[in-house]
C-alpha cells in the first residue's frame, strides 16, 4: 500500500526529520472503486467509440514538411479502431477485477494505459465522424504543450506551495499579475528579458501577501486567495484601462521572446517540435518541472519541506522552523507562477488584455490535485488540459458533429473521476490549509 512518503534517500545520513516523512499508513482493504470505474469506462468506449462509430477512415498526419525525415500518414478505420482500442480497455479492467479477486491492488500502469487507449479511441472516434477526417498529429501535440506552459508554471507553483502547508487558491492571480508585470516592463525597457524577471517577483509579491495573511495573522487561506485573486484582477484591470490603453506604444508594446529552434534536433518528427522548437519560457517549463521534482524529493531541502507539510508540530520539535519554511516556499511558487504569467503577454500575445490569464489558474489548480501534489504528475495533467484546449479548436475546423462545449468540459470530468480515485487515493499533505502556531 502507498504511504505519504517517500523512502530515505541512498547515501545519505540519518536524519530525525526523515522519521516525520516516512509515516506508514494502516493496512486497507482492496476497494472495486478502480476495476468497476475502468469496467464502466470499457463499455462506454465500446458502445460509443466502437459499435456507434462511423466506417471511415481517420487520417493523422505524423510529419510536417520541415521534418528530418518524413514518416506515411497514420489511417485507422474508425469503427475497427474504436472496437480494438475498447476491447484492450476491457482487458485492462479485466485484469484489474482479477488483481481485486486476489485482493492485491490495481497497478498504475494498468490506469496509465487505459487512460492513453481511451483518449485514442476517442481521438479516432471525433475524427472519423468529421467531415474533413484528417488532422496532424504532430501539430496537435506540439499546440497541446505550448497552451500547457502556463498551466505547468501554476501546478508547480501550487505544488511547492500545499507541499510546505498552504493551500494557494491565489494562482490565477501569480499568473495574471505576472502577464500585467511582464507587458508594462518590457515595453518600458524594450528588454524582453527584463519583463521575464519583473513578472517573477510580480508573482512572488502576490505570494508574499497570501503568506503574510495566512500564515502570520492566521486569516483563512482560501478567502485571502480568492480576495488576492480578485484584488489582482481589478488593480491589473483599472490600470490597463487608465495606463495602457492612454499609451499603448509606450505601456503596452512589449517585445517577445520568439521561438528557440534548436538545428537538426527540432526537425524529428513529433519529438522535435516538443523539446526542441520552444521560447524560452518553454525551456524553462522543463527546466523548472526537474528542478522541483528533485528538490522535492532528493534534497534535505525537499524533505523538510514536506516534513513541515504532514506534521509541522513534530518538525518544529525537529529544530525545523515551520512558518519560516512556509512563507519562502510561498513565496518561490509564486516566483514561478509569475513567470507562467509572462507566456501570455511575451509569448503568445503580444499586448496585454483584461483578464488575459482566461481562468487559467483555477486549470492549474485542478491539474495540481489530478498530478497528485507530485510535478510530474502535475505537468502531465496540464499537458491533458491542453490537449482537451487544443483539440477543442481543431474539432470545430475539421467539422465534427461533437460539440465544442463537450470538449471545453471534458478535462474537468477528468478531474473528477480522478480525485474520485481512478489514478489511486488522491490525498494532500495532511497539514495544508492548517495554519501553525508555535507552543
Amino acid at each position: 500500500m502507498s504511504t505519504t512518503a517517500t523512502s530515505p534517500l541512498p547515501g545519505t545520513p540519518q536524519e530525525p526529520t526523515e522519521a516525520l516523512e516516512l509515516q506508514a499508513t494502516s493496512a486497507k482493504p482492496v476497494t472495486w472503486k478502480i476495476p468497476v470505474l475502468l469496467g464502466a469506462l470499457g463499455i462506454v468506449a465500446l458502445v460509443f467509440f466502437g459499435l456507434m462509430a462511423p466506417n471511415q477512415a481517420a487520417t493523422f498526419g505524423i510529419s510536417t514538411g520541415s521534418d528530418f525525415f518524413q514518416l506515411p500518414a497514420l489511417q485507422i478505420n474508425a469503427l475497427a479502431g474504436g472496437i480494438v482500442l475498447s476491447v484492450l480497455m476491457l482487458g485492462l479492467a479485466a485484469y484489474s477485477v482479477y488483481l481485486k479477486t486476489k485482493d492485491r491492488p490495481t497497478p498504475a500502469w494498468v490506469v496509465v494505459a487505459f487512460i492513453v487507449l481511451f483518449a485514442a479511441a476517442f481521438l479516432v472516434w471525433v475524427v472519423g465522424g468529421a467531415r474533413t477526417p484528417s488532422i496532424s498529429l504532430a501539430g496537435l501535440i506540439a499546440g497541446s504543450v505550448t497552451l500547457a506552459v502556463p498551466l505547468v508554471f501554476g501546478s508547480l507553483s501550487g505544488v511547492l506551495c500545499e507541499r510546505v502547508g498552504v493551500v494557494n487558491i491565489a494562482i490565477e492571480g501569480q499568473l495574471l499579475g505576472g502577464a500585467f508585470t511582464a507587458a508594462i516592463v518590457a515595453s518600458i525597457t524594450q528588454n524582453a528579458f527584463v519583463g521575464l524577471l519583473a513578472a517573477a517577483l510580480a508573482g512572488a509579491l502576490v505570494s508574499m501577501v497570501l503568506a503574510l495573511f495566512s500564515i502570520k495573522y492566521l486569516v483563512n487561506q482560501i478567502i485571502v486567495g480568492v480576495v488576492l485573486n480578485v484584488l489582482v484582477s481589478g488593480v491589473t484591470g483599472f490600470l490597463f484601462s487608465t495606463v495602457m490603453q492612454e499609451d499603448s506604444a509606450r505601456f503596452n508594446s512589449p517585445p517577445g521572446l520568439g521561438i528557440i529552434d534548436i538545428p537538426l534536433l527540432s526537425s524529428i518528427p513529433i519529438i522535435g517540435p516538443i523539446l526542441f522548437k520552444q521560447s524560452l519560457v518553454g525551456y524553462l517549463m522543463y527546466i523548472a518541472v526537474a528542478v522541483v521534482w528533485v528538490g522535492l524529493f532528493k534534497t534535505k531541502w525537499g524533505l523538510r519541506v514536506r516534513a513541515v507539510g504532514e506534521h509541522p508540530q513534530a518538525a518544529d520539535t525537529m529544530g525545523i522552523k515551520v512558518n519560516a519554511t512556509r512563507f519562502w516556499n510561498v513565496t518561490l511558487g509564486g516566483a514561478i507562477a509569475g513567470i507562467g504569467g509572462s507566456f501570455f503577454t511575451l509569448v503568445a500575445i503580444d499586448s496585454f488584455t483584461k483578464e488575459i490569464s482566461g481562468g487559467r489558474g483555477f486549470i492549474a489548480l485542478a491539474a495540481l490535485i489530478f498530478g497528485r501534489w507530485n510535478p510530474i504528475g502535475a505537468f502531465f495533467a496540464a499537458l491533458l488540459f491542453g490537449f482537451a484546449d487544443n483539440l477543442q479548436s481543431i474539432v470545430t475546423i475539421i467539422g465534427t458533429p461533437v460539440p465544442s462545449q463537450f470538449m471545453a468540459m471534458l478535462p474537468y470530468v477528468v478531474t473528477v473521476l480522478a480525485v474520485a480515485g481512478l489514478v489511486g487515493k488522491s490525498r494532500g499533505p495532511a497539514a495544508s490549509g492548517i495554519p501553525y502556531v508555535k507552543g
